[in-house]
């Protein structure tokens, strides 16, 4: 892993990177296959490119490939979606089960790494790499990437303007907090409050309509544009 410079670390995470369902929860979902392998279940190309970028520009790197479906790990366990239809109705027992085994260690571990570079003084910023379903509801979704951010946060807001600019010029579609708000609950949501300063999250969305065909094009022009911005 590359060390930060200018006194900043890069973290990256993927919270969406895969549909697995461990062996012991199986039984759940049972004939649930179409569901897993759809957007629902995971973030379709968010893996792959979360692999090609971490190894060259991330100082600490996170992914995980079990399904959102077990338990949601870019949601707050108070938020209503951190279980699915499949784990919801399951006793609260269960459920506080789930979180302990899943949603607790994977969280715990980056918030663990964020304090420890925070503590040593350095500044953080924090790449967490998703993916959208090109239609919702049947409105199309028009942009490649999607930079969500906290606007009130001048180190997310400048950063990402520059980005975009960056990536328009190579051709790609690109819009700010599209096609969610960088505020809603999520993963850097909630590190911005542990971490109130010194911490700058911003998501990435990726349009799914871009893979498998244009993935190695996508890859080459966020590692390009990134490494632009790091200087």
């Amino acid at each position: 892993m590359p060390a930060g410079v200018h006194g900043e670390r890069w973290l990256f995470t993927c919270e969406h990177g895969g549909r697995g369902v461990p062996a012991e929860y199986g039984a759940l979902f049972a004939g649930a296959d179409a569901v897993l392998e759809s957007h629902r279940g995971w973030d379709p190309g968010a893996l792959a490119v979360f692999e090609a970028l971490a190894p060259a520009l991330a100082d600490a790197a996170f992914a995980a490939t079990t399904t959102r479906l077990l338990v949601d790990l870019n949601r707050s366990l108070h938020h209503p979606g951190v279980f699915s239809e499949f784990t919801r109705p399951l006793p609260g027992e269960a459920r506080r089960e789930i979180a302990a085994r899943w949603w607790r260690p994977w969280r715990d571990a980056v918030r663990g790494q964020v304090a420890t570079w925070r503590a040593t003084g350095y500044r953080v910023r924090h790449f967490s790499v998703h993916s959208f379903t090109p239609a919702l509801d049947g409105k199309v979704r028009n942009a490649d990437i999607g930079l969500l951010y906290d606007p009130a946060r001048r180190r997310e807001r400048e950063w990402c303007r520059r980005w975009r600019e960056l990536l328009q010029g190579r051709g790609w579609r690109v819009r700010l907090n599209y096609p969610y708000r960088g505020t809603a609950d999520g993963h850097t949501t909630a590190l911005r409050r542990l971490f109130p300063s010194g911490y700058a999250g911003i998501e990435l969305e990726l349009n799914q309509a871009l893979f498998p065909a244009r993935c190695a094009a996508l890859c080459a022009d966020l590692a390009g544009s990134l490494q632009a911005l790091r200087g």
